[in-house]
């Protein structure tokens, strides 16, 4: 690589991280701010959000293994059930309902943290939950080992996780073309097939945002096969779709119960791709 290729790729690499300071900055005022002028409500059933456990270098998306045991254990205290993601989806709970006490648990991407640090929490907890992947990053297409290979996969399989799609690349659906968005829905869910046997129907939209999933894309992935697609934000979650709610570094025993009782139900993360 030669000298100003290298000065690009660095003065690239400085943009990036200064555009995510200011994300992460934004994401914890919004996020405090919410959890101390919303009032209190009453708590619903709701699918949550996660990323990565205990990999800092993940930056908003990371939970700390404390912190996430402490939410369980909230959320224990305060008197919810934990279920399959699949269960308040397939009984209509596309929104959270108030005073419907069961939780579930999703991962996202399906970084190394899930099988060394989430799976055996949930397991000594017997909670069950889903881990959504995404097929070319477990095919190796980023380079590194962040991320879980199919054999690793099939293991979280094998020990009773969910495993469901994610898309190939981790798009923004809404940059795709309608060959790309066809492409990108079908082929994870045929990797999943062809790699581990699982004929999923459950899709995770990439960054999860209103802006992030058009009318084209939801169509396409009711035709390859999927019945339910996740969103996140409960109140601008495209239509159709299931909302999730996302849980953030930032998410101290207030922010979370906050969260619990839908005062983030109109937030979106703000980033720049």
């Amino acid at each position: 690589m030669g000298l100003v290729e290298r000065a690009r790729k660095s003065a690239q690499w400085r943009i990036e991280a200064a555009w995510d300071r200011v994300a992460q900055a934004r994401a914890f005022t919004e996020r405090q701010f919410i959890a101390r002028t919303t009032k209190k409500r009453v708590p619903t059933s709701r699918i949550l959000c996660y990323h990565t456990v205990g990999m800092p270098k993940m930056g908003v998306n990371d939970v700390s293994l404390k912190r996430i045991e402490a939410q369980l254990a909230a959320a224990k205290e305060a008197g919810y059930t934990f279920v399959p993601a699949r269960e308040l989806a397939d009984q209509n709970q596309a929104v959270p309902v108030p005073g419907d006490m069961r939780l579930a648990l999703t991962f996202d991407d399906g970084f190394r943290s899930i099988l060394t640090t989430v799976a055996p929490l949930l397991r000594d907890l017997d909670i069950p939950w889903t881990a959504f992947v995404v097929s070319g990053f477990a095919d190796g297409r980023k380079g590194h080992d962040d991320f879980l290979t199919w054999k690793e996969i099939d293991q979280l399989a094998s020990d009773g996780v969910t495993i469901a799609s994610h898309s190939v690349t981790h798009p923004n659906f809404a940059r795709l073309g309608p060959r790309e968005i066809v492409e990108e829905i079908e082929q994870s869910r045929r990797a999943l097939r062809d790699r581990l046997g699982i004929e999923t129907t459950e899709f995770a939209i990439p960054f999860g945002q209103s802006g992030n999933w058009p009318v084209e894309a939801q169509s396409a992935a009711i035709e390859a096969g999927y019945d339910t697609i996740y969103a996140q934000s409960v109140e601008r979650r495209a239509p159709g779709t299931v909302a999730r709610t996302f849980v953030t570094k930032f998410d101290d025993d207030r922010i979370f119960r906050a969260a619990l009782a839908g005062a983030f139900d109109r937030w979106e993360e703000w980033f720049k791709e």
